[in-house]
């Protein structure tokens, strides 16, 4: 039976895309059945409508306690019956509660070599701006999975990228983007693969 995947979101949704491609030309014995986002109004909302797939902003600021936030955002995945969890590009911190409930089943993607660049604030072009400051000779992706640190969970897969002397926060994140993209769907098959010998 295929697994079933909901992509946790906070931007545009090109990670999102390329996983719901790698699902449906079965690169991925999966599904993606629910997209949420924290907030409303943002480019992976639309990218879900226009892929057919359910999508619900969940966002704290509209409950009254992190358990109650944490509450729903478990009530949705039981609704929807999720195997894996996938963070792509999602910016607020999960809540402990459904970290512990999905333990070893929610995984993230980040745009560095972990464990270096990660943690509160490492995000997006702020990454990209910090490797460029201190001159690394390399970046690249890491997917790992989500414990109740930010960035903090043990590594699955991590690929490298050159940084350019002549590199700028865009250039370095079109390069890493593409690594992404790359290793992302691997890391979902290898996950999803390690569950169903559980």
């Amino acid at each position: 039976m295929e697994s079933r995947l909901a992509v946790w979101a906070s931007g545009s949704g090109s990670n999102l895309e390329r996983i719901v491609a790698a699902c449906r030309n079965k690169e991925i014995p999966a599904a993606v059945v629910l997209v949420i986002s924290d907030r409303a109004w943002i480019l992976v909302l639309e990218r879900a409508a226009k892929l057919l797939l359910p999508s619900q902003v969940v966002s704290r600021k509209n409950y009254e306690s992190e358990d109650a936030h944490a509450q729903a955002l478990l009530e949705l995945l039981k609704k929807h019956q999720i195997d894996l969890i996938c963070l792509a590009g999602y910016l607020a911190k999960v809540p402990d509660k459904v970290v512990r409930a999905y333990q070893g089943r929610i995984i993230n993607i980040h745009p560095a070599l972990l464990p270096k660049f990660g943690g509160k604030g490492f995000y997006g072009k702020n990454v990209h701006e910090a490797v460029l400051a201190v001159k690394e000779k390399e970046s690249g992706a890491t997917v790992h999975y989500v414990d109740e640190e930010y960035d903090h969970g043990s590594i699955i897969l991590q690929k490298k990228v050159p940084v350019l002397p002549a590199d700028t926060p865009e250039t370095l994140a079109q390069r890493v983007h593409q690594v992404e993209y790359e290793i992302y769907p691997q890391a979902i098959k290898l996950v999803l693969e390690k569950l169903a010998r559980r």
